[in-house]
């Protein structure tokens, strides 16, 4: 693996343990075995290297999102496989990393936020065409707008501000519950029962 790459690694796996703040370049540079000034070879201050790092949780997201529309059967499997995704996220992020980059990292925080309201509300609309296709969603629900609210409705979660970070993967599954229920259908419905009954047998 080339320098570059091994320092945007490092940095991904300190800033997702630790959050950004409280990692220092000199950390980095330490666990790395190189000198700062090597860093600064490759990314010309911190606000770069969260930059890269925040491209490395976009790539890996989008590639899984696309991965679970292949391989899902039906567009309730579909939300159920996205919020494994996040729930595994959830296990392995530090809970501050979100403020963090809003506060501090406005240019990183701006690529996190075009990803969510360009790539994910396309996704998440899809989804919502699948399942009124499918017949497990109710045919007049606005998919437009239920699409938004649930990008909205996701990302609340890692506020907080809100929540306690030791329930944030509860708080997903109930707000996922509540969103799949009030779209379903009667055929919906049923399958969101397996799915969790699925879910709860792991």
């Amino acid at each position: 693996m080339e320098i570059e790459e091994r320092i945007l690694y490092k940095a991904h796996e300190m800033f997702m343990r630790y959050g950004i703040r409280s990692v220092s370049m000199d950390e980095i540079a330490s666990q790395l075995g190189v000198s700062k000034k090597t860093i600064y070879q490759y990314y010309t201050d911190k606000d770069a290297l969260v930059e890269g790092v925040i491209g490395i949780e976009i790539r890996d997201n989008e590639s899984k999102c696309l991965l679970q529309q292949k391989k899902a059967e039906n567009a309730v499997q579909e939300i159920f496989l996205a919020m494994e995704t996040v729930s595994e996220l959830l296990k392995v992020m530090n809970p501050s990393l979100f403020k963090d980059l809003e506060k501090y990292h406005a240019a990183a925080f701006k690529k996190l936020t075009d990803h969510k309201n360009k790539f994910l509300y396309a996704v998440t609309k899809k989804n919502l065409d699948r399942g009124v296709e499918e017949g497990l969603y109710r045919p007049e629900i606005n998919t437009d707008i239920l699409a938004r609210f649930r990008m909205a409705t996701v990302f609340l979660i890692f506020s907080n501000d809100l929540f306690a970070a030791s329930k944030t993967v509860h708080v997903l599954e109930e707000v996922t519950d509540n969103f799949l229920y009030g779209l379903a259908t009667a055929k919906g419905i049923k399958l969101i029962e397996k799915y969790k009954h699925q879910r709860n047998k792991n």
